[in-house]
């Protein structure tokens, strides 16, 4: 509709150009001082190649509907240049004060100007909204940087797996490699991402997202566990192998208040519905302490810890005990476990069973 206003302006003074700037300032907030400011120094273009003269003066009256261009010249004795001099016996005739130094205006004809001023309005138009969007999107992401979002799934790429989303009036495209591998996402499905960073690019604004970071796991849980989200349980830690396996740790500021049963919920309903979101993902949740030796046995839930021993050279190093029926289950599948733990603790952990290893006595 816009478009088709501003090509009026040809035939007409300027009131359909108007017409059409209000308009867009309206339904995309492109604001009319901003777009009138391109279209004068387009005008003053036109001046500088038809005149050799960039010293204009608009007047633009939007609620009238009209704008005014004149071309200001220098009042001398003898003209040399008749697009940027004015002759000062000529310009006395209607001005009995001019003088030689000064300036006189000179009104053009605002007709060959229209077609100027529609096509920068056309392209200023296309620019502005383009800005306009280009801002939306970039003030959508800011105000969701480092927040849960729910997206809704637009396409999924058939070749890379990559996912089109739409997150508020926004998009963003979630990678391959930042998906939970276990999932089967369709287009029209909802997921929740979590936005990691925010860029302005070349191509404009550009949302870092994901759903293998950690702090996933912590928006989850905020979400889903109140006491989480006012403050009464933190999360400490979090440590997780998207798709496969997650250990978080946390701890209760309020005594009367059980972290790890606040997270779990009655019956399991919290963690369920997280495990769920995350197409199955186990979940581990164990008490943190300051305590290295307690947080360490801790985290290598569900095995059973008989005894931690610190490295007597002072490193975050330490060797832990466990019953022999609970060796595999404290490595974990592929060492999943052990290495999860270290992860949540940042201990490097050497595991070991009851009986001890074979000629660790000898060594």
């Amino acid at each position: 509709m816009a478009r088709k206003t501003v090509k009026k302006v040809e035939n007409n003074d300027g009131k359909e150009l108007f017409e059409a700037l209000k308009l867009l300032e309206a339904e995309k907030g492109i604001p009319m001082d901003f777009m009138l400011d391109k279209i004068k120094k387009a005008i003053a273009t036109a001046c500088k190649n038809s005149y050799g003269n960039e010293d204009v003066v608009i007047d633009m009256d939007p609620d009238e509907g009209k704008y005014e261009v004149y071309l200001r010249k220098e009042i001398v004795e003898t003209v040399e240049n008749p697009n940027r001099e004015a002759a000062l016996e000529v310009v006395k005739q209607y001005d009995a004060r001019a003088e030689i130094g000064g300036f006189v205006r000179h009104r053009l004809d605002t007709k060959q100007f229209g077609r100027v001023a529609a096509q920068t309005a056309r392209n200023i138009i296309r620019q502005g909204i383009r800005d306009s969007e280009r801002g939306q999107m970039m003030q959508e992401f800011k105000n969701r940087h480092q927040e849960l979002v729910s997206a809704l799934v637009e396409r999924v790429d058939p070749k890379t797996g990559a996912l089109s989303l739409k997150i508020g009036k926004a998009e963003a495209v979630l990678p391959k490699n930042e998906q939970v591998g276990t999932e089967n996402v369709k287009e029209g499905d909802y997921v929740q991402v979590y936005v990691v960073d925010v860029k302005e690019t070349e191509k404009g604004p550009k949302a870092i997202i994901s759903r293998t970071h950690p702090d996933l796991i912590r928006r989850l849980f905020e979400k889903e566990v109140p006491e989480i989200f006012d403050g009464t349980v933190e999360i400490k830690a979090v440590a997780r192998e998207a798709g496969s396996r997650t250990k978080i740790a946390v701890i209760s500021h309020n005594p009367d208040v059980d972290a790890v049963g606040a997270c779990i919920g009655t019956r399991g309903a919290r963690v369920s519905d997280i495990v769920n979101e995350l197409g199955g993902e186990k979940m581990d949740i164990v008490d943190y302490s300051d305590e290295p030796a307690k947080f360490i046995a801790s985290a290598l839930a569900p095995a059973t810890v008989l005894s931690v021993e610190p490295a007597a050279d002072g490193s975050r190093a330490c060797k832990v005990t466990v019953p022999d029926s609970q060796l595999s289950l404290a490595i974990g599948n592929k060492g999943q476990n052990a290495r999860l733990a270290a992860k949540l603790t940042g201990w490097k952990i050497d595991i070991k069973p009851e009986s001890g290893f074979f000629g660790e006595d000898e060594e």
